[in-house]
C-alpha cells in the first residue's frame, strides 16, 4: 500500500455540514473543541484552514496547544466570466496561500470555486454540464496564472477537480494537468469527486502518479453517484440521496487507490467525509480515527 503514513491529515468538515449537502462555518462548535477532539481520535495534521479574524501564527499556536499541526490547505479559485474580476479572485487566491503557509502548511490544494446559481450546481452535476472549449482555454490560463501566484507565497498548489466546478469531469481534469507542465502544478485529486463524476479513478492516479503531491480520500456509495448522474441531479440532491460516507464504509476500492499511488509516495493523505452518514460530527470522526488506525 502506497501510503505516507507520518503525512495524514483529517479535514473536518462534518462540523460545517449542512443537511442540505451545503457548508456553513457558523454551526461548528469552538475552534479549541474542534482540534482536541481531532487530536483525542489519533490524528496529528488537520487540514489548514485559517480562520476569519484569526492570525496564521495564531492559529498556529492553537493547532500546537491541541498537539496538531497544519497539514495541506485549500485555495478556493472563484471563477468568473468578467476577466477584471478573475484578478481580483487572483489576488484573494495569494492572501489564502500566503496565510497557508504563514500557519505552517506547505501544500495547498488548487480548485475552482463552487457558487450556488452556477449551471454545475443548481442543475446537473458531476456530467461535464455545459462544456465549452472556449472557457475551457480561458480556465487553463486561469489555473497556470494561479498556480504560480501559490508557488511564489511559498506553497506547493495541487490541481483538485471538484463536482460543481468547470473542473469535474476526468477529461477536464486532464486537460488541465496536460496544458500546465508539472513544475508548475501538482495534481492533488479527490477520490471521491472523481468517482462521482464518473471517472476512473486508479487510471487517472496512475497516469498523472508522479505529479501526485496530496490526495484527498473520501468514500461513497457508487449506486447513489450512478444515479445522481443519470437523472443530473444537481448537487444538494445528489448529497442528500446519501452520496458520501465514512471511510471504509462505501464502496471506494482505498486499496486499489493507494496501489496507484507511486512507489514510496511521500505526498499527503487528507481523509475527508464532505457530509457525515452518522448522527454527530464527533461520532464521523470516530470513524475516521478507527480508519487511520487501521492503516498502521
Amino acid at each position: 500500500m502506497n501510503i505516507n503514513k507520518d503525512r495524514i491529515a483529517l479535514n473536518p468538515l462534518q462540523y460545517v455540514a449542512t443537511e442540505d449537502g451545503w457548508i456553513d462555518p457558523s454551526i461548528a462548535p469552538p475552534l479549541e473543541q474542534q482540534l482536541e477532539y481531532i487530536a483525542s481520535q489519533g490524528f496529528k495534521y488537520v487540514h489548514c484552514s485559517v480562520p476569519p479574524g484569526l492570525s496564521p501564527d495564531a492559529y498556529r499556536r492553537k493547532l500546537e496547544s491541541a498537539g496538531l499541526a497544519a497539514g495541506p490547505g485549500y485555495v478556493g479559485l472563484r471563477w468568473s466570466d468578467d476577466p477584471e474580476l478573475r484578478v481580483e479572485h487572483l489576488r484573494r487566491s495569494k492572501a489564502t496561500a500566503e496565510a497557508n503557509a504563514a500557519a505552517g502548511s506547505e501544500l495547498s490544494f488548487l480548485a475552482l470555486g463552487m457558487a450556488l446559481g452556477s449551471a454545475r450546481v443548481d442543475q446537473h452535476s458531476a456530467v461535464g454540464h455545459q462544456y465549452s472549449d472556449d472557457r475551457m482555454n480561458v480556465i487553463i490560463d486561469y489555473v497556470g496564472t494561479a498556480a504560480e501566484v501559490v508557488n511564489a507565497a511559498g506553497v506547493v498548489p495541487a490541481l483538485h477537480p471538484h463536482v460543481g466546478t468547470w473542473i469535474e469531469t476526468e477529461s477536464e481534469t486532464r486537460s488541465v494537468l496536460e496544458a500546465i507542465p508539472s513544475s508548475t502544478l501538482k495534481f492533488g485529486p479527490d477520490t471521491g469527486h472523481l468517482a462521482w463524476a464518473g471517472a476512473d479513478v486508479t487510471s487517472l492516479l496512475s497516469d498523472y502518479a508522479d505529479r501526485i503531491s496530496g490526495v484527498h480520500i473520501k468514500d461513497l456509495f457508487m449506486d447513489t453517484a450512478s444515479v445522481a448522474r443519470s437523472e443530473r441531479l444537481d448537487y444538494k440532491s445528489a448529497i442528500q440521496r446519501v452520496l458520501w460516507t465514512e471511510p471504509g464504509t462505501g464502496d471506494a476500492d482505498f486499496n486499489a487507490i493507494f496501489n496507484a499511488l507511486p512507489s514510496g509516495y511521500e505526498g499527503w493523505t487528507v481523509i475527508e467525509v464532505d457530509k457525515g452518514n452518522r448522527p454527530t460530527a464527533e461520532e464521523s470522526i470516530e470513524v475516521c480515527g478507527k480508519w487511520l488506525k487501521s492503516l498502521s
